[in-house]
């Protein structure tokens, strides 16, 4: 049950109109807070605070209503029934949205020929959470990973290939684009060959087509650990640069028939600049010089062809937040040349800093891959497990740095920079997914421990600790749906660790299993606790976390 709206709507029922409702950090005064008196105060003609006094017996007439009181200058505080939280609170379930909607996703976007960095995890990590929330309120949605994997880096690295041969290892791979872009700086002709293979290899040659599909294989297969090593749903759909390349020339024509392209010293280009535009808005380059594909023209034909076999309401993107021009510019023309009649949205990230405030990088200076810092987190999980003198399998210690990993990024506003500090974030205390994993393998002990039966009794005196604990679990439905509306991954984040504190104060001021605890007594106490395991569990899930078995 969404506490909040079925309060909200039945206070605006019963007074007419619509006022807003609060919900107060310290909860001692009331549950919920309205400004209903000073809403209604200038159409009455009255001090707001009187007329708090006389919306009183009105609401205490709401079947929920335990006491009302006036605060402040007309503030009006409400106080649910114990007996009203107890019979409806519920475990989450997955949602109905009142207007389904079909919703493209686009994230991840990783490069063939290249290691996943550390500037893959936030788009991976906040793009899986996005989509999970979005299925979970009753959406439809189609992940795509919208590989790099037909620009200039596929010359240089075919270029390496046809002098050195064809890498053996994903690890080998790795290295043939960074020795390869660093001679093009150096040297002009290799560059030309790079740009020129690309060409080649864009229009069809037989012998660049077979390299680049065999250490394509191995490319994809890196990215397949990877994505299985971080507990993210499978993408629906990976295709890159590549896959769109044949509906261009048909995302061409269409600009052409707009007469939206324009040519440039060589180059096709499409203005984008508005009068209302403040800052610089370069146009859009959608073919170069040297006529080969951008990223520009692969972003509009990806949305040209999703439109065309997808037919979304809605095209997302979840990428580094230095690509929001870009993403500004793709969308102009998608709307300008009436590509597209999905709203289309970008969500940029920010960065990972060391604690020096600087991008993350390793300990040789260099940009740390995904795979380091995964091992670099269950390095100092098993070192904490080490020095606590616990001993835990390698599926848990793999459970705990996930979700060390994972919860750290989420619990971030996507927009900021964070600090990554694997010490940090393998702390069993504090905001840390360790903490939160804690919490559920915690619970999930006592609930397999019980030998009484779980079951809701009638007995309408809740303890503070138990009735904040039920409240904060009918805040699940609007926190989720919240943090759809909002694109706000942090947001489960929070309320996860917020739920969190409230069950570790239930479970050490409420006995459960201890003797002298009444059998109607203990059979309540579980049965808040399995509600609370469950919602925090459906928390953990949204996440993409793993509880392990024990700590």
């Amino acid at each position: 049950m969404n506490l909040y709206k079925y309060v909200s709507e039945a206070i605006n029922k019963k007074l007419g109109f619509e006022a807003k409702l609060d919900v107060p950090k310290n909860r001692d005064f009331g549950d919920f807070s309205t400004n209903a008196a000073m809403v209604g105060a200038k159409n009455a003609g009255k001090n707001p605070r009187e007329l708090a006094n006389e919306y009183l017996p009105l609401l205490k007439e709401l079947d929920f209503v335990a006491d009302v009181s006036v605060a402040g200058p007309g503030f009006i505080n409400i106080k649910v029934k114990d007996d009203f939280i107890l019979n409806n609170t519920i475990a989450p379930k997955q949602m109905v949205a009142e207007k389904p909607l079909k919703i493209d996703l686009d994230y991840a976007g990783y490069n063939i020929g290249k290691a996943l960095h550390i500037g893959h995890l936030r788009t991976t990590i906040v793009g899986d959470t996005f989509n999970r929330i979005t299925k979970f309120v009753g959406h439809t949605t189609k992940s795509y990973n919208h590989i790099g994997d037909w620009g200039r880096p596929m010359g240089l690295v075919i270029a390496w290939i046809l002098e050195h041969g064809m890498p053996e290892s994903a690890d080998e791979l790795n290295t043939f684009y960074p020795l390869s872009s660093a001679r093009a700086k150096e040297d002009e002709a290799w560059m030309e060959r790079a740009r020129q293979i690309t060409s080649e290899l864009q229009a069809g040659n037989p012998e660049y087509r077979k390299i680049y599909d065999d250490f394509m294989k191995i490319s994809l297969k890196q990215m397949d650990d990877v994505l299985v090593r971080l507990n993210v749903m499978p993408f629906d759909m990976t295709m890159g640069e590549r896959g769109v390349a044949e509906y261009v020339s048909d995302t061409q024509k269409i600009l052409e028939e707009k007469h939206l392209l324009e040519k440039d010293d060589g180059a096709l280009i499409v203005n984008v600049k508005q009068e209302s535009d403040n800052a610089p808005m370069p146009p859009l380059m959608f073919r170069t010089s040297s006529d080969t594909q951008t990223y520009a023209a692969a972003d509009l034909s990806a949305i040209y062809y999703r439109t065309k076999t997808d037919n979304p309401d809605v095209i997302g993107y979840f990428t580094d937040s230095r690509q929001s021009l870009h993403f500004n510019q793709v969308f102009r023309v998608a709307k300008m040349a009436d590509i597209t009649h999905a709203n289309l949205f970008h969500t940029g990230f920010g960065a990972l800093t060391g604690n020096d405030g600087k991008p993350f990088k390793t300990r040789d200076g260099g940009v740390a891959n995904l795979t380091d810092i995964l091992d670099m987190v269950e390095s100092a999980v098993r070192e904490r497990v080490v020095a606590s003198d616990k001993t835990l399998d390698d599926g848990t210690i793999k459970a705990i740095a996930l979700a060390a990993v994972k919860f750290n990024d989420l619990i971030h506003d996507v927009k900021s920079d964070y600090i990554f500090d694997p010490s940090a974030i393998t702390s069993f205390e504090g905001k840390t997914g360790p903490y939160i994993l804690y919490t559920a393998v915690r619970l999930n002990s006592v609930l397999k421990r019980a030998n009484s039966d779980i079951a809701k009794q009638d007995r309408y005196v809740l303890t503070t600790e138990e009735r904040n604990l039920l409240i904060e679990i009918m805040d699940f439905e609007r926190t989720v749906l919240s943090a759809y509306e909002n694109r706000a991954t942090d947001m489960i984040a929070n309320y996860a660790y917020d739920l969190c504190q409230l069950i570790n104060n239930f479970y050490h001021n409420c006995p459960i299993l201890r003797d002298d605890v009444p059998a109607d007594i203990k059979a309540g106490r579980l049965y808040i606790a399995k509600l609370a395991f469950d919602t925090l569990s459906t928390a953990i899930d949204l996440m993409g976390l793993k509880i392990p078995r024990e700590m």
